[in-house]
């Protein structure tokens, strides 16, 4: 079954304070960095000449992520407010800054820093009560808007493991159960859509019968992986609770016998989530900087493979530098992009495909 969204490309400026009119509105770099979502380094308090407010101002990326270590120690609540107010004041489009606030263990906006308590998935899965799990995703969808985060990387509706390292020994599922998965992921929805955050359900195409963790090894769940685990993300695209899905960075083989991680797999990506399942919508990559996909395909080659796949944001959270500096700026994805449209390897129109589902992404916040 298809389901069809509307894509509105026109009325650009009822984002945010519109073009600067030095800047081409079909901008190749401009759609190229729309499809990048980085994170700020170390920062705390960011200088206005800082490399990253200036691809922001020059319209060269679309988003930011946020990490534990961008809150300052003292007076941080203010301080991150201010930090993310300075960076969305930057942007003609609307600025997407993310982070992952799923509440328990996976928490950047924690006690110590003078943010209210958050429980785990698991937690609320076992309490089985969709009173309490509105309670806790109301506080943390209202702490995002009062500091300016419009995307949450949450909620998680892999299916619990407790063997499982990154999610089910973290707690960050919901239930072994995909009909509790989806209950308690909709009202996470819910309460984030109320106040105008949007989500992103992850992992695709179902992580959490995983062996390995992704982050350090090639992941492959062909043996364990159920077809029951993609249960949540057909339920709750056919009710219309999608704003965006993440890819996991999985081998599995029954949906794609080459063996490529589903971020790089065009069957897994487009084949099976657009056409089979009907999802419209954006694409998030998980860290492409994770080492099943760094370690394995490179810089441009894995970049190269996620935009063919058809991933319209990639992640890079620069938690590792770039070689000969700090951090990776949007200007390095935005070269190889352009590099690789001009050689014919990626199309315009697959460019444009993705600028056009982010800017339906980005309406209204």
């Amino acid at each position: 079954m298809k389901f069809k969204v509307l894509i509105i490309i026109s009325c650009l400026f009822v984002f945010g304070r519109g073009f600067s009119q030095n800047v081409k509105i079909d901008s190749l770099d401009i759609k190229i960095g729309q499809m990048i979502m980085l994170g700020i380094g170390k920062d705390t308090v960011i200088a206005p000449d800082n490399q990253i407010v200036k691809a922001i101002t020059e319209q060269q990326l679309g988003g930011v992520l946020l990490y534990e270590k961008n809150i300052a120690k003292q007076h941080s609540v203010q301080k991150l407010k201010k930090l993310i107010t300075m960076l969305r004041k930057e942007a003609s489009l609307p600025l997407l800054v993310s982070i992952d606030e799923e509440g328990g263990k996976v928490n950047r906006l924690k006690e110590k820093y003078g943010f209210p308590e958050t429980v785990s998935a698991k937690y609320l899965g076992d309490l089985d009560d969709v009173a309490s799990t509105k309670y806790f995703s109301d506080i943390i969808a209202h702490n995002l808007l009062l500091l300016g985060i419009n995307v949450n990387y949450a909620p998680v509706v892999d299916v619990h493991n407790s063997e499982n390292p990154p999610i089910g020994k973290n707690e960050r599922a919901f239930s072994t159960n995909p009909k509790d998965v989806i209950k308690h992921a909709r009202q996470v929805i819910s309460s984030h859509r109320y106040f105008n955050v949007k989500t992103v359900l992850k992992h695709f195409p179902g992580h959490g019968n995983s062996k390995e963790d992704s982050h350090y090894n090639v992941t492959d769940v062909s043996k364990y992986w159920k077809q029951k685990e993609v249960f949540p993300y057909v339920k709750l695209l056919y009710e219309g609770n999608v704003d965006a899905i993440m890819t996991a960075h999985i081998v599995n083989e029954k949906l794609d016998d080459s063996k490529l991680p589903a971020t790089l797999s065009k069957k897994i990506m487009t084949d099976y989530l657009r056409d089979d399942i009907g999802f419209e919508g954006v694409i998030f990559s998980d860290d492409m900087q994770m080492k099943a996909i760094a370690n394995q395909f490179g810089f441009e080659k894995s970049i190269e493979m996620a935009i063919l796949a058809g991933v319209d944001v990639l992640m890079f959270s620069n938690h590792i530098p770039m070689k000969g500096r700090d951090m990776i700026l949007p200007k390095d994805i935005i070269a190889i992009v352009k590099q690789l449209v001009k050689d014919g390897k990626i199309s315009k129109e697959r460019i444009d495909a993705s600028y056009r589902r982010i800017l339906k992404f980005k309406e209204g916040l």
